[in-house]
């Protein structure tokens, strides 16, 4: 098709009151074009638009062109490879996908899979592979590409073909624990770095991840890159991703995020498929016309691939637009229906719809029809979209490439509103699939799913491995060697909070503190990124806008208004900060992209991120949880934490169930420490257990802005922090009736209030500083044994009498460790179920009955010195 004919596809929403002026404006336009050429005509339709505007006129150009190829058919380059050999591999991992799903669910109907999504995605996967998505090597860092999740098998028929794969694995897809069993790898559902380690790079099943974490990952190069601390130029993040996928929020909500930093490293590839899991996109619209005006409104660059190259002649020959037309009124629901159907039904429902489209295609026969393909299933005009997408300058790219869901499942599933449910096929099916791809195998074979794998020195086998290796070698490929980075002593950096000494501070001012040390040092400092949303000077962090900057891609362009201050707003190039606005998902995206550096880059980072406690699990859980997946490594801090400590905000603001969450990822660590110096001892920890040791752990700790006297860290406390909880002290007379009180974060100093109101009514209490109740919960699981003891069970054997837990958080956070308490204790948990409210901290602590003298008097209670 060519966007560069004389083709009018002009159709005014007004009645035109002089047609032979309107035919003279357009005729000077088109001579201008031929004369001074396309920048010429911009430049004068710019002045146009300009004037119109200054005159009030109240116009502005449509968003959205015609339903055509934004590449013209002349300004496609040759096609670079073999077009045939390309064609038969595209058609053997299509196969193998197939076979790989429809053979699990013979034999286990539970086991689900999809193979429709796949089928339509399958040569904009193999464009890629071919001749665009390079792999890390010792001269290029590699391109990060984030795969449409439903189509993980067209993935693993990739890798099995490389030889990254053998029959025994496909064979045991979805089968991931009885696979090892038998000798065979387990293949994961869709692409999850913590379940197959070496070789997905990036968990995307979560729809509307990928997309987000995608953008963040391109800005956080351009920052590597702009800190000096590495090189991306000529590396590129490709996301390819589905059309239904874009009705998640995460999916739109950077777009202009990313025309603003002009990342231009950054490719979307949208399967316009048309089709979500049981119906059409938009039935009542058009999803290419819907994102085209999205993506050109919020500034990215955008190359419509709609039409394959058959289509290339009728466009030639259709002088009066007619199709141009035909499809700017053919909704997406009717386009599923001629997806589906067959060569005859398109004859009569499209093309049959006036004469004009008739006379395209005389002397065409029904089966020509069928085989007419849409862009996203033509190989030469995917090389052109991409190759536009990787040269263009200045501008994030979108391609949205039209498909057909389901393409050459036939009868099968081809645009049915069931495909994306379809997992078997009868035989008939299977021959049929055979025959439309031209495939190497007998009807037995085809009957009997037999994997196809072409000899190691055929034509295909090279071809597919030569390509491979001009682009560095086999993708996804996830790799995790990194350089050690030393850490600091904890005296070096958090003396003040070990030895507190009783001063007064908040447990997120010692953190300010500390991390205000930590970016001073030579070595580490560098490493860090410290992100915010938007709250920087709420946590006491303005006096790092000085001292290392907020990362701007264009610097500071202005005076800032408080300039002349000490804690002035400072933007910069190279600025270490990352203050993402209000937006939680945006700065989890990039606490993701920092975390996984160590492994998408091969540069380890350590990011800090701090946020009000209440907007991290609760409002981004799944993307907190991807990053898990991801095998992230970073601290995620959790501010104003607790339900009542934040006083004044209320319900929407105040958190009582994070550590809840928290302690439901395998690979978090969750402390809500009470003093400075526990603090310390768990950052300290972190980062060892994270830079030095290289653990895929990450941790998350709660910090209040309650400020209050903070002890010395106990002799010899450190391990019990880190473990979960330490003895912190007596108090009363010894041989008196005892009581034990748990206490955690905000809640402790109503403890230890508690405890000494106690003793001085002449109970012996024993008080215990709970830095993790997840920690503890999860060694009495790992340690619930005859042979050995819960870490708790050992910690309160020198205590006595009701145990008594108190905590900021719902009761359901102490409750996780009854299990593993003394069995003939008592054993009482208090905490903040229910709704946030605004008032006072004193009202507030005693409306939840966590304060110090609800706690007394619930100790009186259970030690049963009253009713």
């Amino acid at each position: 098709m060519n966007t560069k004919s004389n083709q009018s596809y002009y159709n005014p929403s007004t009645v035109d009151t002089d047609p032979a002026e309107t035919q003279e404006w357009r005729d000077a336009l088109l001579s201008l074009a031929v004369t001074d050429g396309p920048v010429r005509v911009r430049h004068i339709l710019d002045e146009l638009v300009r004037s119109a505007r200054i005159q009030g006129i109240g116009w502005q150009p449509e968003l959205n062109t015609p339903y055509i190829n934004t590449i013209a058919i002349e300004d496609q380059p040759a096609f670079p490879g073999d077009l045939a050999i390309e064609e038969r591999l595209a058609c053997f991992m299509r196969w193998n996908a197939l076979a790989m799903v429809v053979r699990a669910n013979k034999a286990y109907g539970e086991l689900g899979g999809h193979i429709a999504s796949y089928a339509s995605a399958a040569d904009l996967f193999e464009m890629g592979f071919n001749h665009f998505f390079h792999a890390r090597t010792a001269t290029h860092r590699g391109d990060l590409v984030l795969f449409q999740p439903h189509s993980a098998p067209g993935v693993y028929a990739r890798a099995f073909l490389e030889g990254r794969l053998n029959e025994a694995d496909l064979l045991h897809y979805r089968q991931e624990i009885t696979a090892p069993s038998v000798g065979a790898r387990g293949l994961s559902s869709y692409p999850h770095p913590w379940l197959m380690p070496d070789f997905w790079q990036f968990p995307t099943g979560s729809m509307g991840i990928g997309p987000i974490s995608s953008i963040y990952h391109a800005r956080f190069m351009r920052y590597l890159t702009h800190r000096e601390l590495l090189n991306c130029d000529g590396r590129k993040v490709w996301g390819v991703f589905g059309d239904g996928e874009m009705d998640e929020p995460e999916s739109m909500s950077a777009l202009t995020l990313a025309a603003r930093e002009k990342l231009d490293n950054l490719v979307w590839v949208v399967n316009c498929n048309l089709q979500r899991l049981d119906g059409p996109v938009r039935g009542n619209g058009r999803i290419i016309d819907e994102l085209e005006k999205l993506f050109v409104g919020a500034g990215w660059n955008v190359i419509k691939l709609v039409w394959g190259s058959d289509w290339d002649g009728l466009f030639a020959r259709d002088t009066t637009g007619a199709l141009a037309r035909a499809f700017a009124q053919t909704v997406d629901g009717q386009m599923q229906t001629f997806a589906a159907k067959d060569g005859r039904f398109n004859r009569d429902n499209f093309f049959g719809q006036n004469e004009e489209l008739s006379r395209l295609v005389e002397g065409m026969t029904d089966e020509q029809i069928d085989n007419l393909k849409r862009g996203g299933h033509d190989l030469v005009k995917i090389h052109a979209a991409y190759a536009a997408a990787a040269a263009h300058k200045g501008q994030p790219t979108v391609i949205l490439a039209q498909t057909k869901k389901g393409y050459g499942m036939g009868s099968a599933g081809q645009g049915k509103m069931t495909t994306h449910s379809q997992k078997k096929f009868d035989e008939t099916d299977l021959i049929e699939f055979r025959n439309r791809f031209d495939l190497p195998l007998s009807d037995e074979q085809a009957k009997g799913l037999e994997f196809l794998k072409p000899s190691e020195d055929s034509a295909e086998m090279r071809y597919l491995r030569e390509h491979r290796s001009a682009l560095g070698g086999a993708m996804p490929k996830r790799e995790t060697t990194c350089e050690l980075i030393p850490v600091p002593t904890i005296e070096s950096y958090a003396q003040f909070a070990l030895k507190a000494d009783g001063k007064e501070m908040s447990t997120t001012m010692a953190f300010v503190r500390m991390l205000g040390t930590l970016l001073k040092d030579p070595t580490l400092g560098p490493r860090i990124v410290p992100i915010v949303a938007d709250e920087a000077r709420t946590f006491g962090m303005a006096n790092l806008f000085k001292q290392v900057g907020i990362y701007s891609s264009v610097g500071q362009r202005y005076a800032p208004e408080d300039i002349g201050s000490v804690l002035s707003y400072r933007e910069a190039l190279e600025g270490q900060i990352l203050e993402e606005g209000i937006s939680e998902a945006g700065a989890i995206a990039s606490w993701t992209a920092a975390a996984t550096s160590y492994s998408v880059h091969g540069l380890a980072m350590l990011p800090f991120y701090i946020y009000y406690s209440m907007f991290g699990f609760q409002r981004v859980g799944d993307a907190i949880w991807a990053a898990a997946d991801q095998r992230a490594r970073g601290f995620l801090l959790g501010a104003t934490s607790g339900r009542t400590t934040l006083a004044g905000e209320g319900l929407q603001h105040q958190d009582g169930s994070s550590h809840l969450v928290a302690a439901t990822i395998p690979n978090c660590k969750a402390y809500d420490p009470a003093f400075a110096g526990e603090l310390a001892v768990i950052v300290d920890a972190g980062m060892r257990e994270m830079l030095i040791e290289q653990k895929d752990v990450f941790y998350y700790v709660t910090l209040m802005n309650e400020n209050y006297a903070n002890p010395d860290l106990p002799e010899g406390a450190a391990e019990g922090v880190l473990r979960g909880g330490y003895h912190y002290g007596s108090y009363g007379p010894k041989d008196a009736q005892r009581v034990t009180l748990l206490g955690s974060g905000a809640i402790f100093t109503e403890v230890i209030q508690a405890a000494q109101k106690l003793a001085e009514s002449g109970i012996g209490v024993d008080v215990y500083s709970i830095t993790s109740w997840s920690q503890l919960a999860r060694d009495g699981i790992e340690n619930e044994g005859e042979d050995s003891k819960p870490y708790l069970a050992q910690l309160l054997r020198g205590s006595a009498g009701p145990i008594l837990a108190a905590s900021d958080y719902v009761r359901a956070l102490p409750e996780s460790i009854r299990a593993y308490l003394p069995a003939d204790r008592a054993y009482r948990t208090l905490g903040t179920d229910g709704f946030g409210r605004s008032d006072t901290r004193v009202v507030l602590r005693s409306f939840f009955q966590v304060d110090a003298q609800s706690i007394m008097s619930r100790a009186i209670v259970e030690l049963g010195l009253s009713s």
